[in-house]
């Protein structure tokens, strides 16, 4: 078995620049970085400037990537209609969750909650349980 590492420099950087975005919010302001969260308050009737621009600045950022030639990974199957069902999915699993994975997993760890141990719990037994499905119970899609 062959095992890809290309992408881990990527994803260590990636993590680590969320990791000091979120901690550079929690100690400037007080404020957690749960994106869920902050994209679903832009819907209210007066969302706070803050929270415009932190989204603001995360699509600026996905674009400067794609600009810098930092490319989309590319699994199988994957298309413009199974991304959006799939986002489509994620926002009504952080709904059902009470937050995301950066505000569980990166914020509310940081601060040793236990609400947020319990739902990164869950999501790793169920990203294991998916990837187990898709990779053995589905034909071996690698």
């Amino acid at each position: 078995m062959v095992i890809d590492t290309s992408g881990i420099a990527t994803a260590a950087a990636g993590g680590a620049l969320i990791g000091l975005a979120a901690g550079g919010l929690y100690l400037t302001s007080g404020r957690i970085a749960g994106i869920s969260g902050i994209f679903g308050d832009l819907f209210t009737r007066r969302p706070a400037l803050w929270k415009v621009a932190f989204v603001i600045g995360l699509i600026l950022a996905g674009l400067a990537a794609r600009l810098g030639g930092v490319g989309i990974p590319n699994g199988p199957g994957t298309g413009p209609a199974l991304l959006a069902i799939a986002g489509l999915l994620v926002g009504f699993g952080t709904r059902l969750g009470n937050g995301c994975t950066s505000g569980h997993g990166v914020c509310g760890l940081a601060r040793l909650s236990v609400r947020s141990l319990a739902a990164v719990a869950v999501f790793m037994i169920s990203a294991a349980v998916t990837v187990y499905i898709v990779r053995h119970g589905l034909g071996g899609v690698k």
